[in-house]
């Protein structure tokens, strides 16, 4: 059989993976941003108790590989009782290790808020939350986008890992076509087209945005 019969017969199956990578992704990354700007600010107001559990947070996720993260879900939490799906496992290990690192990029764009603002703001009364809402996350948010988009990135590329539990994503499908046929090198190209087609544009759409902010263009 010719290669180029190889790949067409394996496409319905690699749209399948390429369709719950890109759902992971998506939600995956929302996840984390949100994650990520709520311990962020905890960690810049630092709000008693939930500053000091947020800090742990970090570098407990940052400092362990989602290889194990995804482990410690699919395979020990069953043990005391705790049992989640396999896509639920690998949505919640990439919140899980996303929301720490947007954490850290938002808590680098929130630094760099000139603190000047934030003492008027304190002067005519603003509560923290008020701060917060019209201070500090609008600025810190356009200085954090260089750092989230790099995150995004590389939050794509670690749904690979989800292999390790099963989850048929791209990478997990070329696997199992690899493993069925032994048509190594035609499944591989098909996988390195599909993460091609979501990461070149999503790079370059991101790069924009950068500009955008770096430039100030928003809102002109």
């Amino acid at each position: 059989m010719s290669s180029w019969a190889v790949i067409q017969q394996s496409l319905p199956m690699f749209e399948k993976g390429f369709q719950l990578t890109l759902w992971l992704s998506f939600v995956g990354i929302i996840g984390s941003i949100i994650v990520g700007i709520i311990v962020s600010l905890l960690q810049y107001f630092k709000v008693p108790v939930l500053h000091q559990v947020a800090s742990i947070y970090v570098e407990v996720s940052r400092n362990t590989p989602l290889l194990i993260q995804l482990f410690f879900l699919y395979y020990a939490f069953p043990v005391i009782g705790i049992k989640f799906g396999a896509e639920l496992c690998g949505i919640i290990g990439l919140i899980f290790l996303g929301g720490s690192y947007m954490a850290e990029g938002f808590t680098g764009g929130f630094n760099g808020v000139f603190k000047g603002q934030l003492e008027s703001g304190k002067a005519i009364g603003l509560s923290r939350w008020q701060l917060a809402r019209y201070i500090v996350f609008p600025q810190g948010f356009s200085l954090s986008v260089p750092a989230m988009a790099a995150n995004v990135i590389f939050l794509i590329k670690e749904t690979s890992i989800f292999t390790v539990i099963a989850i048929p994503e791209l990478t997990n499908t070329a696997l199992d076509l690899i493993g069925m046929y032994y048509r190594s090198n035609e499944y591989l190209l098909v996988l390195v087209v599909g993460y091609a087609i979501i990461l070149i544009p999503l790079s370059i759409i991101l790069t924009l945005l950068e500009k955008r902010v770096r430039y100030g263009s928003f809102g002109n």
